[in-house]
């Protein structure tokens, strides 16, 4: 079993996602930790880009931030390293192609392995082209994770069927933010995933709330979360670890709820 699966072993997962660099990589490393004292699972790193193409203007003001801040991506490298001292949950990096090629694939995938990031996320990679990357990533022991839509209606199985690590699926259409309801059929969506792959699946893309969470969990097998996240980083700044820690303590237990 990859150390990504692992992390849904114990029950329903909960998988926060914190932007490198927002305000500063220190920052960034208290709310890793406090994330993880908190009951995180998983822990989701953004590597700041100029043109999230996925993201809303949370997300994408805290990429912003970040990259104006100074961060680079061996800065980012060099923080996983400091946080696998003492920090033992998988990490999965969310980023785009762009920032791959630039700091060149192999040698990206390479300080993956080195520094001790489990997976990546390109969410600007379609399926079809996925391989281009994953023979990169594969023999140094990074799994490519693979996310559904709801527009990807007849290749939900053809997805699942080649997934690694966990599948990310996109609650909503559109970018990332908070949404007050989702409306996806999801469920009917995780039924096709379940007939194709053991690998598990978590929901994500405008979960805020712990409502939400737990329904998100009664369906999947995790929840995802990044806005709600990132405002805490907007409001607080470099107070905020705390502050993210009390927020992932109150949507673990939620997601715990959705175990019945």
């Amino acid at each position: 079993m990859s150390n990504i699966t692992s992390a849904f072993e114990n029950g329903k997962a909960f998988i926060p996602f914190i932007t490198c660099g927002d305000p500063d990589l220190e920052t960034t490393a208290a709310a890793v930790r406090a994330a993880v004292q908190n009951g995180a699972d998983l822990i989701e790193l953004g590597i700041p880009f100029s043109d999230p193409t996925a993201e809303g203007p949370v997300i994408q003001g805290a990429s912003l931030r970040a990259l104006k801040g100074g961060v680079t991506t061996d800065k980012i490298f060099g923080l996983v390293r400091e946080l696998r001292r003492d920090v033992t949950v998988p990490f999965v990096f969310m980023t785009y192609a762009n920032v791959v090629f630039s700091y060149g694939a192999e040698r990206f995938a390479a300080s993956c392995q080195e520094t001790g990031v489990d997976g990546i996320l390109l969410p600007d990679v379609p399926f079809e082209e996925r391989e281009e990357f994953a023979s990169v990533f594969y023999p140094y022991g990074v799994e490519l994770l693979s996310l559904i839509a709801p527009t990807s209606e007849n290749r939900i199985a053809m997805i699942a069927r080649e997934a690694e690590g966990f599948l990310y699926i996109v609650s909503s259409l559109g970018v990332t933010g908070t949404r007050e309801e989702i409306r996806t059929d999801l469920a009917s969506i995780v039924e096709v995933v379940r007939q194709n792959t053991s690998i598990p699946c978590a929901i994500g893309f405008g979960i805020s709330t712990p409502e939400q969470a737990e329904k998100m969990a009664g369906i999947s097998d995790g929840a995802i979360v990044g806005s709600a996240i990132i405002q805490i980083f907007e409001r607080y700044g470099k107070d905020a670890p705390a502050y993210v820690g009390e927020y992932v303590r109150e949507m673990k237990e939620a997601v715990r709820r959705g175990n019945g």
